[in-house]
């Protein structure tokens, strides 16, 4: 499962997975994500904010997953990953190579220093 909040007037996107991720999680993620990118054009950024990687429910969920991030990573300047998970921490290495968004790893306390890292680099863009 997947809690998630759009913080509007940042356009950064807080995941906070807290169980085996859904179908039903992504499919809800992608229809705010995309009403929120029809109305600002992208978003800035995405935290997922995780003690552990909770994994999937089914192939389902995975097939979802591998989809929102196919279809949104050109739209995600930064992704940040605030975690004190050895599993989640090495995420940044990998993911770098899949998507066009700059990736980096932040401890699962570090919440806030992930959403000010987002906001850099949305002044850096104006």
């Amino acid at each position: 499962m997947i809690d998630y909040q759009i913080l509007e007037d940042q356009g950064i996107v807080i995941l906070e997975p807290s169980g085996p991720l859904r179908k039903e999680d992504f499919e809800n993620l992608t229809r705010d994500v995309d009403a929120y990118i029809e109305r600002h054009g992208q978003v800035n950024g995405l935290i997922v904010h995780a003690k552990s990687f909770p994994g999937w429910e089914d192939f389902g969920a995975v097939s979802h997953h591998i989809n929102f991030v196919k279809d949104h990573h050109k739209k995600i300047d930064r992704v940040a990953i605030a975690t004190d998970s050895t599993f989640l921490s090495i995420a940044p290495e990998i993911v770098k190579h899949f998507v066009s968004a700059e990736v980096m790893h932040f401890g699962y306390d570090d919440v806030e220093t992930a959403q000010k890292w987002i906001a850099e680099s949305n002044c850096m863009a104006h």
